[in-house]
């Protein structure tokens, strides 16, 4: 990953008080993160690894009068800025208002530290990311602004509550490219500011910063349900954090208490009364910032969620730092599932419909002569096929969670749809030998896991168009990338690590 710095750190330094620019000046060290004045003490220049004091007289309210004099004026969240910049100022005051202490804090424009992301921002999904104070959320914010508004040409409004996004001043940063701003003139009007974004601009995608209250949550899921991409942060260090905090819980789906009835209870081992998601989560997928360099995705926000109210790790992949240099994103969420081959099972594949006709599956088990069954409990399913538009159906999400079978759905209810899909699912390629079509799928599987696990690029053997189409649909279902290449006899598929 090539990371580019960019700063106007000197226009910063130029409101300082001499003898603190002079003492930056000494300290020669790049990286300066923030100043800190507080009245009566030493000031202190912070660093990435150690905080370095600039000199050993007392902060004075004269100098503190200088800086305040020469940056903007300080709204109502205790925060100013230079304009043209992104550096930000922001004031610490005593009980009569007067300002006795400030931040300085270093704005950059920093390239390149989205790109272990980018597939998630081209994706078109909703997006949060989550981490402690000076991990570069919002610096990455910033590039995906620029990223999605120049690189893929969409219409992006950026909400700056603190003019952090992109700057002060009435004209934004060319940091954020050709996306607008709005500016919020009070702080707790962010969620309307949000709600006029959609309504007025028709954005393609929507930027805001530091999503901290209810009615902030309620104006991203408003923003989410209208289709609009929505890229942003939220107070809270983990995705645990996120759905015990009741005030933004609804970010992820939500939590509300269920009483099940006495079967349902027996089945699943449980008490009568447990927690589970209220909804579909606003945004789709959840990045944990570990550090600038690492971090955490859950690409399934639903799922994850799940996880956590069933008491189990929410899982995740780990990207960026020196291991992704090294070799591919390690997968800490067990593969995808599948229906198992014929010579990995002991009896015909158990299918549970839910929402479609039990006669389509049964009609197509027949035509394309499947080793397969209908079963009407859903705790004997080893496989699952669903109306594609009752997939978010709380029912359906227990049943997933607590079978763990693989889910196959379909867009209408009709036998030529379900026929596609299990033939799809059982690998079923017309005027090709069983055998054949086996040996094939197991090679793809095999090749998939090499792929991942030694982040290589593995060659299969020449196949005809038919099997590599299946081979390739075994590389999706491993998230890898798969690609045909040679001519005539000797066509083959190629399958690149992620």
């Amino acid at each position: 990953m090539t990371v580019t710095r960019t700063d106007d750190l000197g226009l910063l330094l130029e409101i300082l008080p001499q003898h603190l620019q002079d003492a930056l000046d000494e300290q020669g060290e790049p990286g300066l993160l923030e100043v800190v004045m507080d009245l009566g003490r030493r000031p202190l220049a912070r660093f990435s690894e150690r905080a370095v004091p600039l000199s050993e007289h007392p902060i004075s309210r004269e100098d503190i009068s200088r800086v305040v004099s020469a940056v903007g004026e300080f709204g109502g969240d205790n925060r100013a800025g230079i304009e043209g910049t992104l550096h930000r100022i922001s004031a610490i005051r005593n009980r009569r208002g007067d300002i006795i202490g400030l931040t300085l804090r270093v704005g950059r424009a920093v390239f390149g530290t989205i790109d272990v992301i980018r597939d998630l921002v081209e994706s078109g999904k909703s997006l949060l990311m989550l981490g402690p104070p000076g991990v570069g959320k919002t610096t990455r914010l910033r590039e995906i602004t620029r990223v999605l508004a120049d690189d893929f040409d969409k219409r992006v409004v950026v909400i700056d509550t603190s003019n952090e996004i992109a700057g002060d001043g009435d004209v934004p940063h060319p940091a954020i490219g050709s996306a607008r701003r709005m500016q919020v003139p009070q702080p707790e009007n962010q969620h309307a500011v949000m709600i006029e974004a959609v309504e007025n601009h028709m954005p393609e995608a929507i930027v805001v910063d530091e999503i901290g209250t209810a009615a902030e949550a309620l104006a991203a899921r408003t923003i989410a349900e209208r289709g609009v991409q929505l890229i942003g942060t939220a107070h809270g260090n983990t995705l645990e954090n996120l759905v015990l905090n009741p005030t933004l819980s609804d970010l992820v789906g939500g939590v509300q208490t269920v009483t099940l009835t006495d079967e349902e209870a027996r089945f699943r081992g449980t008490q009568k009364t447990v927690s589970e998601r209220k909804g579909p989560p606003t945004f789709d997928v959840v990045v944990e910032l570990l550090d600038r360099e690492e971090m955490v995705v859950h690409a399934d926000t639903g799922a994850a969620v799940d996880k956590l109210l069933r008491g189990l790790p929410a899982g995740g992949v780990r990207r960026g730092g020196e291991r992704a240099v090294a070799s591919a994103p390690e997968p800490v969420e067990a593969p995808e599932k599948r229906i198992p081959l014929p010579d990995e099972r002991q009896r015909p594949v158990a299918i549970y419909p839910y929402a479609i006709s039990r006669d389509a599956v049964e009609r197509s088990i027949r035509d394309l002569r499947l080793d397969a069954r209908t079963v009407a409990r859903p705790e004997r399913a080893d496989a699952i096929v669903a109306l594609r538009s009752r997939v978010d159906d709380l029912r359906l999400q227990r049943i997933l969670s607590l079978t763990e079978a693989p889910l196959y759905v379909v867009k209408k209810n009709t036998t030529a749809q379900v026929r596609r899909v299990l033939q799809n699912a059982f690998h079923v390629v017309h005027g090709v030998d069983e055998d054949e079509v086996m040996e094939a799928v197991r090679e793809a599987e095999e090749a998939a896991r090499s792929a991942r696990s030694r982040h290589e690029v593995v060659v299969l053997s020449p196949r005809s168009a038919a099997v590599r189409e299946l081979q390739h649909r075994v590389a999706t279902r491993h998230n890898l990338t798969a690609e045909s290449e040679g001519s005539g006899a000797e066509r083959h598929l190629v399958i690149y690590p992620d």
